[in-house]
């Protein structure tokens, strides 16, 4: 309704300007200001359907059709024409509500899309051909992906949003000593991506308000925006595949590429702690992989050599489980 009085009032307005304006009195005066109003309401036609308006919104889309409307003006005044010009200046007043309304018009159907600027450019982008991949808190924290770029095996565009950003910097300005590391070395790595230039990383400010978990929040982001999801997280590679996100995770993709190691071989490991069930000891590889070793609790501190029993591979990591040799367990 509110649309229809609007759109009844310009076609009004205009032709009013002209005749009381003191413009034209005639007929074919009457006629351009009906034509102009026609014009702008043909215009507002063709742009997206009205949102919520907002009177910045509006005062600035005014301001810029006025601005507009002077460039215009300058342009004729250019010309060199004065017949043209004088002809021009004469709807000067019609001139400046044209464009004022227009600016309008314009500034209140495209402000809302403001909020969704990053993810349209990003889409946009998508359909360019590039592949868009959210990193999470866990794989920046992992810091293996900024290798995995390095070597040229992660292609497209990298995009962290604000929200995983801000929770980094909650961690590097935590109290606790082993929190604080974990967010100083996500942010080294988030640098060293963005210094490294093998792929373009982008800081994407759109937060999920509904959502409180980081998890949740770049789950319900990957599946609007098309994207997959980088991350060293069981938890997330779970929820993501049952809302239907690709996930590329780093552990799955370290399990694939590491040295097989065979039932009955033998490895050395040095054993840091006691283990979970009697006689056993924990240690871990040089790249991190956890050796459970039966009968190697008593030569927690040492290094020993053990054979090999059995493997055990997960999107968490891989596991090895061994046995002492007995010239180790004798040694003891």
């Amino acid at each position: 309704m509110y649309t229809v009085i609007f759109r009844v009032a310009v076609i009004l307005i205009c032709p009013a300007i002209v005749y009381f304006g003191d413009i034209a009195r005639t007929p074919v005066g009457l006629g351009i200001g009906l034509a102009v109003g026609l014009v702008i309401v043909g215009i507002e036609y063709l742009v997206a359907e009205l949102n919520l308006l907002t009177l910045i919104t509006g005062v600035l889309g005014i301001a810029v059709g006025i601005i507009v409307s002077r460039l215009v003006d300058y342009s004729v005044f250019q010309m060199g024409n004065e017949e043209i010009y004088k002809v021009w200046d004469k709807y000067s007043l019609l001139r400046f509500f044209a464009f004022g309304v227009l600016g309008l018009v314009i500034a209140l159907r495209k402000a809302p899309e403001l909020d969704d600027l990053d993810k349209d450019l990003l889409k946009m982008g998508k359909k360019r051909g590039s592949d868009l991949k959210i990193l999470d808190c866990n794989a920046i924290i992992d810091g293996r992906v900024a290798e995995i770029v390095e070597t040229h095996f992660l292609s497209g565009s990298l995009v962290v949003p604000r929200f995983v950003l801000t929770e980094l910097h909650r961690l590097a300005d935590a109290e606790d000593p082993m929190k604080r590391a974990r967010g100083r070395r996500g942010l080294d790595v988030l640098a060293r991506l963005q210094e490294g230039h093998f792929v373009p990383v982008r800081i994407l400010d759109k937060d999920i308000p509904e959502i409180s978990e980081i998890e949740g929040k770049v789950v319900k982001l990957a599946r609007e925006m098309g994207a997959k999801i980088v991350t060293t997280d069981f938890n997330v590679n779970k929820v993501a595949t049952l809302e239907g996100v690709t996930v590329l995770n780093v552990n799955d993709l370290s399990s694939a590429l590491k040295t097989v190691v065979l039932p009955g071989e033998t490895m050395s490991v040095f054993v840091m702690k006691e283990g979970k069930e009697r006689e056993q000891g924990v240690g871990f590889l040089d790249d991190g992989t956890m050796v459970v070793v039966e009968d190697g609790r008593r030569s927690v501190g040492k290094r020993l050599e053990a054979t090999v029993t059995s493997i055990h591979q997960t999107s968490n990591g891989r596991m090895i489980f061994a046995k002492a040799k007995p010239a180790e367990r004798a040694a003891v």
